[in-house]
């Protein structure tokens, strides 16, 4: 048997900032990776992603070129080219400079599918370690595949498919409309295949603030994406040319391809719940006190696999408070101002609470929305239909949510989220001074007519 002070279970995110806290504190710690050090983000998620999108974004520059700047514009689309690129970012798949950086200093990383079979205790390619002090469950998330009539017997993507492709689709059906499948919609679309996005609920980002899910559907329709949503699929079928998507109640969609963005569910099926002591929540997510991050004793579970948040920023943050703890600098976990950005084009950012949300807590809500287009950095950049909503608590005086619709939105969303996290008053916020021309200038306004509202 071996023994350390520390097991994490997953090298992503979370475990990598495990291990970097616990460096040179004098404690073990066994990292236990099944696939690649570094997780989802680098290899099939943030990354290639934003790689793809980043390509498609700078088709769509050259095409506002014969807008702003040009008289005549014309390219070839050189998918290899992309495709290079996007399996160059991902490191081809090769975790060996993360694998290096992560080891060291009493950190050890195990190779192979690490089994929790009770609460200390962890089974591993023929090993068998204990851990003295603590175990982190830090194994993610899995594409959750809906319980759709045919679905099982057709070849379809998910996001690890559709961020590292080898080829073209002539037609993609996206099943989601949520940020996975209106990010990698765009690029697809911006690139040449032909999209359906076919989203149940009645506007796509359907968690987002209505106004801005309305808009972005407009914006994405405008680019010639077909837009299913409030359609219910019942069934899909596989074709000579490819899949069919039969909609209730609407025309049945034909593609090359299927991409099934329908969320994530959290990887648990090597985790012994009930020798550990754990539970669930009715979602499926490991149970976790939201401060502590504790699942049971001696037991952290830290990034998406407990259902706080599926963002890459998240896990590396849960990562650093569990480490924190672990050599005995405790600090609660403050998830009241995680940030959230979706990178289309327009970018939507947000962070803290919707109206909707807002009204559910009861507080007492006040709002202020506009359209940053209609700035002079708006008309600058050509840019038509965005939003900037802000939620305010009236009695406290404070900013509780923000979202944006615009470009580059997720580069403003910093100063948003610090007030909703520091609590600074609104009267503070309305007197900072933001720069002219820039797109932030606008959120001077807002603030202070939000403030106005609020006094």
């Amino acid at each position: 048997m071996d023994e350390f002070d520390v097991i994490c279970l997953g090298a992503g995110p979370c475990g990598e900032a495990v291990a970097g806290e616990l460096k040179g504190s004098g404690l073990t710690l066994a990292v236990v990776e099944r696939e690649l050090v570094g997780g989802e983000c680098p290899y099939w998620g943030c990354i290639p992603s934003k790689t793809l999108l980043r390509s498609a974004e700078t088709l769509a520059e050259a095409g506002a070129a014969r807008t702003l700047a040009a008289g005549r514009v014309e390219w070839t689309v050189d998918f290899p080219k992309i495709s290079k690129r996007v399996h160059y970012m991902a490191r081809d798949l090769d975790d060996a400079n993360p694998a290096k950086a992560i080891a060291g200093e009493g950190v050890e990383l195990v190779r192979g599918e690490g089994r929790l079979a009770g609460p200390r205790t962890v089974t591993v390619a023929g090993r068998t370690l204990r851990a003295r002090r603590a175990v982190v469950i830090a194994t993610g998330t899995d594409p959750f595949v809906p319980p759709i009539a045919g679905l099982a017997g057709v070849p379809f993507w998910t996001n690890r498919e559709a961020t590292l492709p080898t080829s073209l689709p002539a037609t993609l059906a996206i099943l989601g409309g949520g940020a996975i499948g209106v990010e990698l919609g765009q690029a697809y679309a911006r690139i040449g295949s032909e999209v359906h996005l076919i989203e149940g609920a009645p506007r796509v980002v359907p968690a987002e603030e209505p106004e801005a899910g309305d808009l972005l559907g407009k914006h994405l329709a405008r680019e010639g994406i077909a837009i299913h949503t409030g359609h219910k699929v019942i069934g899909v079928e596989k074709t000579a040319a490819g899949i069919r998507v039969l909609l209730e109640n609407d025309p049945a969609i034909e593609a090359a391809t299927l991409l099934v963005a329908t969320g994530r569910r959290p990887r648990l099926a090597t985790v012994d719940l009930a020798a550990c002591g754990l539970q669930t929540t009715q979602r499926g997510w490991l149970k976790v006190d939201p401060q502590t991050l504790l699942a049971a004793d001696g037991i952290y579970a830290g990034g998406d696999v407990n259902g706080l948040g599926g963002f890459t920023h998240l896990a590396h943050y849960h990562g650093q408070l569990i480490g924190s703890a672990l050599v005995g600098r405790p600090r609660p976990a403050d998830h009241a101002a995680v940030p959230r950005v979706t990178f289309t084009d327009p970018e939507l950012a947000s962070v803290g609470l919707t109206e909707a949300a807002a009204r559910a807590a009861g507080i007492d809500v006040v709002t202020y929305s506009t359209d940053p287009a209609e700035s002079a950095r708006g008309y600058i950049h050509d840019f038509s239909e965005g939003v900037i909503k802000l939620v305010g608590n009236r009695q406290a005086g404070l900013l509780v949510g923000a979202t944006i619709l615009q470009p580059r939105a997720g580069e403003m969303l910093s100063e948003l989220s610090l007030a909703v996290k520091a609590k600074t008053p609104l009267a503070v916020l309305a007197d900072l001074i933001h720069p002219f021309p820039a797109f932030s200038r606008i959120l001077g306004y807002c603030l202070q007519e939000l403030a106005k509202q609020a006094a």
